[in-house]
């Protein structure tokens, strides 16, 4: 049989096969999203969120100020910085010295005690915040340098699961802005699965939830 001969024959064998095989399975649709009241919404992110070893913090918003100061005092910091963008109702009060990013090296930024950020999203399932970096975000070495992140997160920015949190994100992705996804403090684990925490970002994540 000649090479031609051959390649026509196998060829013949592929369409015989496609032919005869079925038709493939429907994928059946995903579950519909768990729906919660916002109550019950909220409990469980402040659940999943201490599971992963944040500390929360849960306030009214005239309380919002007070509670920064506390968490800063708890931790012993004395310098936070902050996007310039941060409205000064989020921002800690006089009593710290709190300095603006306006382009802070790594350097510089690993010398200051904590930083305090809003976010764009949180979500309740798994207990993740999500940060665009917009605004008074800041920009993300920012949320990955000092040792304490204050992350502020209002009642109105929380959804139950992934796929709703994704939807709210679209426009962010649409702007092209990055998205760092936040599940506790920074933590991995040695060879030994000893977990070490503070190797890829802050070992203190404090939240803020503002009700």
């Amino acid at each position: 049989m000649s090479q031609t001969d051959a390649r026509a024959v196998i060829l013949e064998r592929i369409r015989a096969a496609g032919a005869s095989s079925s038709a493939p399975a429907e994928v059946p649709p995903p579950p519909p999203d768990t729906v919660l009241d916002e109550s019950a919404m909220l409990e469980l992110l402040v659940e999943n969120l201490r599971d992963y070893r944040a500390v929360v913090t849960e306030v009214n918003g005239p309380e919002l100020r007070p509670a920064v100061d506390a968490v800063l005092q708890r931790h012993g910091c004395r310098t936070v910085t902050v996007a310039p963008a941060l409205d000064d109702s989020d921002r800690p009060t006089d009593a710290f010295t709190v300095i603006e990013d306006h382009g802070l090296s790594s350097q510089e930024l690993d010398g200051i005690d904590a930083v305090v950020t809003t976010s764009r999203v949180a979500i309740a399932e798994t207990g993740t915040v999500v940060l665009d970096h917009d605004g008074g975000q800041a920009r993300r070495a920012l949320s990955l340098v000092p040792d304490v992140h204050i992350c502020i997160v209002r009642a109105d920015q929380v959804v139950t699961s992934v796929p709703e949190g994704v939807s709210r994100l679209r426009p962010s992705v649409e702007k092209g802005l990055p998205l760092t996804w936040i599940s506790g403090p920074s933590a991995t684990s040695d060879i030994e699965l000893n977990r070490v925490e503070g190797v890829h970002g802050p070992r203190n994540l404090e939240v803020i939830l503002v009700r």
